[in-house]
This record gives C-alpha cells, structure tokens and sequence, in this order.
C-alpha cells in the first residue's frame, strides 16, 4: 500500500511539472525538427525547419485559438527541467543565447553554432511566449557540427 501511494505521489508530481500555462492545446499536436534528426553531422551555419502538426503558427501578441509560435532550446536542460524549468513552465521562456524566440511566426531559422555538439529542442509558445496549458516539446535531439 506505501508503494503504491509513494508511486501515484510521484507520478502526480511529474504530470504537475510539465503543466504550463492556461492557454488549451490540442492534445494531439506536435511539433518537430522537419530535417534534423538525432545524431546529424553538418557545418555550420545550420538550418533549422521546425515542424508543427495539430496546430497553427501565429506571431507573439496574436491570440488566436489553437496557434503558438515557436522557440528553440540550444545547449540547455530539456524542457522543464533544470534550475528555471519550473519558472519557464509557468511564466514563459526567457531570450537570451540559450533561448530563441520566433515571434514573427517564423517556421525555420539559420544558425552559426561553433564545432562541438549541441542538443536542441523545440517549444510551442502562446501568444505571451507561455508553453500551453498542456506543453507542446519536441524530443531533444544531439547534433554534432564540423
């Protein structure tokens, strides 16, 4: 019975961590990198075409129901987690090198990265740059530029 209840406090803490704002999402949507892919070699600058299915894009400030915009995640913890993950979860992502915001609507991005690897992830935004009610994270790929 302790194990049991040790087991749904845990998993309701971990549902609870990846809330985010009050804005609905379609539950079935996703977002992705449509021509990276975990593990990728190329040199630099790279380009970076997000991919978003069961939603649409709309610029920051735009409210508008089942839309958001896009941020990318550069060489940081995944989404959530980390020192600010709960911050970013409930407040909004922040922009700085670590966090890049596409509130102009933008659907792909060219980057200089320097030689190395780099882990990038992609996050749906509202209008205020709060992930969604239910937050909408692409998985966090690893790409290694020459």
């Amino acid at each position: 019975m302790k194990l049991s209840k040790s087991l749904a406090a845990l998993l309701m803490s971990a549902s609870m961590a990846m809330a985010g704002g009050e804005t609905p999402a379609n539950p079935d949507a996703v977002v992705y990198f449509a021509n990276l892919a975990d593990g990728d070699t190329m040199s630099s600058p790279v380009t970076v075409v997000f991919g978003l299915r069961g939603m649409g894009v709309a610029p920051a400030g735009v409210e508008k129901e089942m839309t958001g915009h896009h941020h990318l995640l550069i060489n940081r913890a995944p989404f959530g987690e980390g020192p600010d993950g709960a911050e970013e979860l409930a407040n909004g992502l922040p922009a700085d090198d670590n966090h890049k915001h596409f509130g102009g609507g933008q659907t792909e991005v060219t980057i200089e990265l320097a030689p190395g690897e780099h882990t990038l992830q992609l996050v749906l935004g509202d209008a205020n740059h709060v992930p969604h009610a239910t937050p909408i994270v692409s998985e966090v790929i690893t790409i290694t530029v020459e």
